[in-house]
């Protein structure tokens, strides 16, 4: 299936497709789905607050919160390709012979790329996720009081796609042999683990004060 098809399907299908024992899309893919998902939540509560003369005095600064939503928006929808890319480099790789020594050594090499290729998507997906729930937590305190409630759901979002999307890299990651690789995504997976809980708890309470 060619990656960008999946941009020409309605929800309906996506989420048959989903359901099928097709491979793709998988786990990664979904969760840049919710994550695009999340932005869009913030999108549209900024798009609710600019140009309201009771939000006036913080308009510039909404407007900037939007403009970095919308090209999170469009990230996490490139990163969902590239997911079902990246599978599709991985199983072309898993098919290449290996009946000499010299097509073991190349195969063996190429797995090693793609599997970095492999838990690179997932592991930018969460970090984009990342950034939209530090959006909904900037936009919390002064986005539309009338629609707050969806930056909440933004944050929610958030924070499980970004958990999510890491399932595709912890299930990658072993196989990589790179030592120096693995430490720096498992730092890096600690770190959006532990800051993306407090962003997420601290923005619903917000969101919870101004219900």
């Amino acid at each position: 299936m060619p990656e960008q098809d999946v941009w020409k399907w309605t929800t309906s299908e996506f989420l048959a497709q989903g359901a099928s024992s097709a491979p793709t899309p998988g786990g990664g893919s979904v969760s840049a789905y919710v994550g695009a998902l999340a932005a869009s939540m913030v999108c549209m509560v900024a798009n609710l607050t600019i140009g309201k003369e009771k939000y006036k005095n913080v308009e510039h600064q909404v407007q900037d919160i939007l403009a970095r939503g919308q090209r999170l928006l469009d990230d996490l929808k490139k990163g969902l390709s590239q997911d079902i890319a990246e599978f599709s480099n991985f199983m072309a790789v898993l098919k290449l012979p290996k009946d000499t020594e010299e097509q073991k050594m190349s195969r063996a090499e190429k797995l090693q790329e793609v599997l970095v290729g492999a838990t690179d998507t997932p592991l930018g997906i969460a970090q984009n996720c990342f950034a939209v729930l530090k959006l909904a937590q900037e936009l919390a305190p002064i986005g539309n009081k009338g629609a707050i409630s969806d930056v909440g759901v933004a944050a929610y979002l958030g924070e499980s796609a970004l958990k999510a999307a890491m399932f595709s890299v912890d299930i990658n990651l072993p196989q990589v042999k790179n030592a120096d690789y693995q430490a720096r995504v498992k730092a890096e997976r600690e770190r959006l683990f532990t800051e993306a809980d407090k962003i997420k708890t601290e923005t619903v309470q917000v969101v919870q004060s101004r219900l």
